[in-house]
């Protein structure tokens, strides 16, 4: 509808008051003609009735200004927003040297912006930093998995608030973290701590991205580091939106919990002054706080609230790792692929064979023909065999990406020949722990011995999980190889690798007389039980460092482990005495070197001295 050109230059008469209703608007948003207003009025130079200065612009109509009409709006409208610079509301982007916005990588990844913080998320962020700043100060046991209960709280409400359930795979990861957690509470020694320590934060990090891709799993495992900075920003947010309308609430909650402590503070020291035992009690219950430690607490607590609060912001928004992707290798013809790698296994099989044969017709051969001894045989291809194992899953990663991908056929051929590979390698892991166990026979267990055959054994447990990957299919191979990594670290804390040391040495002394005092020495509280069963003057040269370390040791009961309890429990209060005045005078290395038990080897690559 479009008004007369010829009657386009005379005002449009004022309606009357017995007239009829105006006519309503068309599909346009346009006026028809003779609907005007004194405040809309008429354009005096082509007779078009503009649109309100508030109705929104539309795009043109047939017959409009675009199309040469004369019965449209002349605002234009605004310019659309390309679909890379679209990102929600308060999020600033990144723009390259012309200006154009380019989001982060991690933000391309992140899958939506999380919402406001829950109380419920703030109260357990803020004990996990009071309890991160008055338990780990003291030193790592049972105070690591207290401190992580509630941050897996805060996280667990923040994903329940974000609309998201708690999936199996990720019940899996977050139960594993907890698990590992327990190793500091058994075990004193610091190295098994430490890969569980590690582990269980690698471990709690899948738990809240859910990735389940080799790339996804490989950047979960870290990427909670990437959620820092802005936790800290979402955090902020939170506190200030809650404390708006609410100041009166919280002053009541910080008089009543400040009156508490000050009761708590009076009433227990009048009661520990009055009875010695309920004083013992509470000064081993409470915490040693002195000054002097304050900013190293302050350290520790704030990195608490920093973990707690990065936590519940990736379970609210966490980021698909799995989204990065890696481009597939290219495709190669049958005979360029296979032809390398069925040489190899031809290569495998041949040495294999000659390792069989050594079995049945024994070592006395071998040493016979190359000049070596029982242990320098063991010691010489252990090494060699476990960067066999470690470059043959090489191999295989690199075989799938260039694998043929045509058919059937296809499959066939890759599954037969990775198949029969990881077989023969299997194989090799076999022959490389069996070296490893002779020579632990002929010189004794150490930590990096113990360390080198763990590593081992798991390469083995990833080659067989590959093969059922090959039969069963590919899609939980990467999480299957997470969760045995992590088995592996927590079996490994849990069977006390020190005390396996020192139990395999004190039998090694009793079948030929042969120890090395001067590495045991330095063995943790959970070596202890073994050396104990050592005759004197053995077990004083043994024992006497680790005794002297657990009296020194003043460590509250959160951060006392149970094998250092056990410890302390078998010595007591015992002294070794005039007993260490006889350890400088133990036997001689084959070579002369003074080290205790005649095992000392000085070409053995596994031994620390």
């Amino acid at each position: 509808m479009s008004e007369n050109p010829s009657d386009s230059s005379r005002p449009a008469p004022a309606p009357a008051a017995s007239a009829e209703p105006l006519p309503a608007p068309d599909a346009s948003g346009a006026a028809p003609p003779g609907s005007g207003s004194p405040e809309a009025g008429t354009d005096p130079a082509d007779g078009r009735i503009p649109a309100p200065a508030s109705a929104p612009a539309g795009p043109a109509a047939p017959g409009g200004p675009a199309a040469g009409g004369t019965g449209q709006s002349t605002v234009p409208e605004p310019p659309k927003i390309p679909a890379y610079a679209q990102q929600p509301p308060g999020r600033p982007l990144r723009t390259d040297p012309w200006g154009k916005p380019q989001p982060s990588a991690v933000s391309r990844l992140r899958s939506v912006k999380p919402g406001p913080v829950r109380p419920g998320t703030l109260w357990a962020v803020l004990a996990t930093a009071l309890l991160s700043t008055v338990l780990l100060g003291d030193g790592i046991g049972l105070n690591m998995l207290i401190v992580a209960l509630p941050a897996a709280a805060g996280a667990y409400i923040a994903a329940r608030a974000a609309g998201r359930r708690l999936r199996p795979w990720s019940a899996v990861w977050g139960i594993g973290g907890l698990a590992l957690l327990v190793v500091p509470a058994l075990r004193d020694a610091g190295w098994p701590t430490f890969l569980a320590l590690v582990s269980a934060l690698a471990l709690g990090s899948l738990a809240l991205h859910g990735s389940r891709s080799w790339l996804g799993v490989f950047l979960g495992s870290f990427g909670l580091f990437t959620s820092v900075f802005e936790s800290l920003g979402w955090g902020v947010r939170g506190v200030r939106d809650r404390m708006e309308g609410s100041r009166d609430r919280y002053g009541v909650v910080l008089r009543s919990a400040a009156v508490a402590v000050v009761l708590l503070i009076v009433f227990g020291a009048l009661f520990a002054s009055a009875d010695a035992a309920f004083a013992d009690l509470l000064g081993s219950l409470t915490p040693d706080v002195s000054v002097g430690d304050s900013p190293w607490r302050i350290f520790l607590g704030v990195l608490g609230l920093v973990g707690a609060l990065a936590a519940a912001y990736t379970a609210a928004a966490p980021v698909r790792w799995d989204r990065a992707t890696i481009r597939p290798g290219k495709a190669r013809g049958r005979l360029e692929w296979a032809l390398p790698l069925v040489v190899l296994n031809l290569l495998f099989a041949v040495f294999l064979a000659i390792q069989l044969t050594v079995l049945l017709g024994g070592y006395d051969k071998v040493m016979a023909e190359t000049d070596l001894s029982y242990s320098e045989y063991a010691r010489q291809g252990f090494w060699q065999l476990l960067w066999a194992t470690v470059l043959t899953l090489g191999v295989i990663a690199l075989a799938l990406r260039w694998a043929p991908r045509g058919g059937a056929r296809d499959r066939t051929l890759v599954r037969g020949v990775l198949g029969t590979l990881c077989l023969l390698t299997l194989v090799v892991v076999a022959s490389a722990l069996r070296r490893m166990d002779l020579y632990v026979d002929a010189y004794g267990l150490t930590r990096l011995r113990i360390s080198v055959a763990a590593v081992e054994l798991w390469l083995g447990v990833v080659l067989v999980l590959i093969m059922a990957a090959g039969v069963f299919g590919p899609r939980l191979l990467p999480r299957a190889v997470a969760a045995s990594a992590a088995v592996g670290v927590l079996a490994f804390g849990l069977v006390s690798p020190d005390g396996l040391i020192a139990e395999q040495n004190v039998q090694r002394y009793r079948d030929d007389h042969s120890i090395d005092i001067e590495y045991l020495k330095g063995l943790s509280a959970d070596a202890v039980p073994a050396l104990d069963t050592l005759p004197e003057p053995l077990r004083s040269c043994a024992l006497a460092d680790i005794q002297r370390g657990l009296r020194d040791s003043d460590e509250p009961w959160y951060a006392t482990s149970w094998g250092e309890k056990r410890a302390r429990d078998i010595l007591g209060d015992w002294d070794p005495g005039y007993r260490t005045l006889a350890c400088r005078g133990l036997s001689s290395g084959d070579n002369g070197e003074e080290r205790g038990g005649g095992t000392y080897d000085p070409y053995d690559p596994y031994d620390p001295y």
